[in-house]
């Protein structure tokens, strides 16, 4: 099958996969599957070939990816358990102090969801919104949850260690270049924390009411004082940081060997420590050592009972969108794409946020939009891969679409979306305010990075 009708087939392919997950509720990692195995049968792979096709595209992803996002996600949930993450959030609080309220709590946020999930960061960070707006009169409920809300997620659709980001950088070909995608997240979520912030001044500003939880904790009365002081004996700030730092300075120091082209046993030792799994484990170790300090090293086996039950269904997700992307390439869809690629060229970089966008609007889930978009977009030194078609063929252009995905992926939180729900019910909106709140945000933030990410592109393709 070529041309027209194969173009017909793979959208027909796309809004099988969005209705089998949004409509009827099937599983994402079973729709992906389903529907790579209905498409491969439909534009007349070789029966004999298509097994192999779904093994490659599912078994490539976890040698690549599959053990950094278990060790980053690992190292989140350590940090949550231990106090860490409560410190990281003192610390931003003491450095902005809390004359700007909500561009601490921006901060705070987007700190904490670097190695935490968002939903989890929201949780663990409300009941410091709390105590603020308590300790600071006048401040407005909503416009502070929605600064904070919008600094979590960022982080988590931009920056590894999250699995989405991981997920993706693996999938373009970027999994030894962990701290180059690191770099660009942070970059990337300088337009966008600074369009969340202006947003979140202008719901301040609105009449939105907060009602309160009848089954709310006695704790979330405390002052700020008290509630921090409620945790115990926090780790220190060095300590609190260094499962996120290290990691990224190991994988940065790789990076600066590689570039000043330095030889011998002690530039392999710096690249040793440089590869992801490495560096992630050095992070491990020094996460341990929190449990250690805080007397908690008991939980350590029922903290990594669940990190993997948390990570499995990101990772067969992830997998099962490899299989999508290997099966679309098979198809002969990206040579379809190439011959019309004068008109691609147009599109370009907005092509995988559109993607990522439907995905996210139809189904909720970020981290299935960027992990699905990833796999159809494929590596980029691939030649017969989505992005070799769209001309992003360079690590560069592999860069700015695993941020074009995540804005994507934040495009937009809505009544589908878990954390729709997480940041409404906790902060006490409606789902009316919520929409007005919580969705026009991820639609201002995702459009302004998308928007910054395609000027980036023009000086930097």
């Amino acid at each position: 099958m070529t041309g027209i009708p194969l173009l017909i087939v793979f959208c027909l392919a796309i809004i099988l996969m969005i209705v089998a997950i949004s409509k009827f509720h099937i599983h994402p990692f079973l729709s992906l599957m389903g529907t790579s195995l209905v498409l491969a049968v439909v534009v007349g792979l070789p029966l004999e070939k298509i097994p192999g096709i779904i093994g490659s595209g599912f078994s490539g992803v976890f040698s690549s990816i599959g053990i950094v996002i278990i060790l980053g996600a690992l190292i989140g949930l350590i940090l949550e358990k231990t106090g860490a993450a409560i410190r990281l959030a003192d610390v931003v609080i003491r450095f902005v102090g809390e004359k700007h309220p909500q561009l601490a709590l921006m901060l705070m946020g987007w700190i904490v969801s670097i190695p935490v999930f968002c939903d989890s960061g929201f949780v663990i960070l409300n009941p410091i919104r709390k105590a603020l707006c308590r300790k600071l009169k006048g401040a407005s409920p909503a416009g502070m949850a929605v600064a904070l809300s919008a600094g979590l997620y960022a982080a988590h659709v931009f920056i590894p260690p999250t699995p989405g980001p991981i997920a993706a950088a693996g999938s373009l070909g970027l999994a030894d270049h962990l701290a180059g995608v690191i770099l660009a997240g942070v970059i990337a979520s300088v337009p966008a924390l600074a369009a969340a912030y202006i947003f979140s001044l202008y719901i301040a500003k609105k009449d939105i009411s907060v009602h309160a939880d009848e089954k709310e904790s006695p704790d979330t009365e405390k002052s700020y004082e008290e509630l921090v002081a409620g945790f115990g004996k926090l780790p220190g700030a060095f300590s609190s940081f260094a499962p996120i730092v290290i990691p990224v300075i190991l994988m940065a120091l790789g990076s600066f060997v590689s570039m000043i082209g330095l030889q011998g046993s002690s530039a392999v030792l710096c690249k040793f420590f440089a590869t992801p799994i490495i560096a992630l484990t050095v992070g491990l170790l020094l996460a341990v050592r929190l449990l250690v300090s805080t007397h908690t090293m008991n939980r350590f086996a029922a903290i990594t009972d669940e990190t993997l039950k948390t990570v499995g269904p990101i990772l067969f997700v992830t997998a099962a969108g490899g299989v999508l992307g290997k099966v679309i390439t098979a198809a002969g869809f990206v040579e379809f794409m190439k011959a019309n690629a004068a008109f691609l060229s147009s599109v370009g970089i907005f092509f995988p946020f559109l993607i990522s966008a439907i995905l996210k609007t139809a189904q909720g889930s970020s981290t299935v939009a960027i992990t699905t978009t990833a796999g159809i977009m494929g590596m980029y030194t691939d030649s017969a891969s989505m992005m070799s078609a769209l001309g992003l063929q360079s690590e560069m252009a592999a860069l700015l679409t695993v941020m074009a995905i995540g804005a994507g992926a934040m495009t937009v939180s809505h009544a589908n979306d878990s954390y729709f729900w997480v940041v409404t019910n906790f902060t006490g909106l409606d789902p009316q305010d919520g929409y007005r709140t919580q969705s026009m945000m991820t639609l201002v933030v995702g459009i302004v990075s998308m928007v910054s990410i395609f000027l980036a592109s023009l000086v930097l393709l």
